[in-house]
């Protein structure tokens, strides 16, 4: 009988152990589709969050007996704070909405595979990733609600100069102007948001062609 006590906890320490290796796993898979995108929560805040919320589901499931919802709300609530870091107000623009959206999901399915659910954190996980890449597509229906955040700097030789910026960009106003005066010369700020592809091979060409254009700056958005 001793013996068989013993070889039952060791199974059960070896499925705790196989829990939180399997929470690391998901994590890494729900980073590598930020991290491949360069986002601020790339692999490793996702493994290591994966790794924290299924251990502590762990506990608060077999270390605290009747008690366990408490310790999973504050996890929850944790997340919560790690993902209001995650989030940059800029101009009129939020970023790092869907980083911080990701860091809370992950938590989610750690918390599932923590509480031995291993089938739905597993469909989960492919679900979220497959949702993800769909979201990407280079399809109409996703492009036309996507705005850039263009940050432009240039000079105004004519009156008619932030007109022609706006047409160049397809806007009607600006979304931010400013005006300071750079070694005696005046140098207009201005931040637009607009629908059209603004890549490095557009960046250039309107700097070349726009001699008062000093620069262009793009803000990545957080899908």
């Amino acid at each position: 009988m001793p013996g068989f006590i013993i070889q039952s906890e060791n199974l059960l320490w070896l499925e705790f152990l196989l829990r939180f290796v399997f929470a690391i796993i998901i994590g890494f898979a729900l980073g590598v589709e930020r991290q491949i995108r360069l986002k601020i929560a790339g692999i490793r805040i996702h493994v290591v969050v994966a790794a924290g919320s299924a251990l502590f589901t762990i506990v608060s499931l077999y270390g605290f007996g009747s008690d366990a919802s408490r310790v999973a709300a504050q996890v929850v609530t944790g997340i919560g704070f790690i993902g209001a870091g995650m989030i940059m107000h800029r101009h009129t623009a939020v970023h790092g909405l869907t980083s911080a959206a990701g860091i809370w999901l992950t938590a989610a399915v750690a918390m599932t595979v923590g509480a031995g659910m291993y089938w739905v954190a597993l469909c989960a996980t492919v679900l979220t990733i497959l949702i993800q890449l769909f979201l990407h597509l280079p399809l109409r229906l996703f492009k036309e609600k996507h705005q850039n955040e263009i940050m432009i700097c240039f000079k105004s030789p004519t009156d008619d100069c932030p007109q022609i910026i706006k047409n160049l960009f397809g806007i009607t106003r600006f979304t931010e102007f400013k005006a300071e005066r750079v070694d005696g010369e005046l140098i207009y700020t201005a931040v637009i948001h607009t629908r059209k592809q603004v890549d490095a091979t557009f960046v250039t060409n309107t700097i070349n062609n726009y001699d008062y254009i000093i620069s262009i700056e793009k803000s990545e958005s957080d899908r």
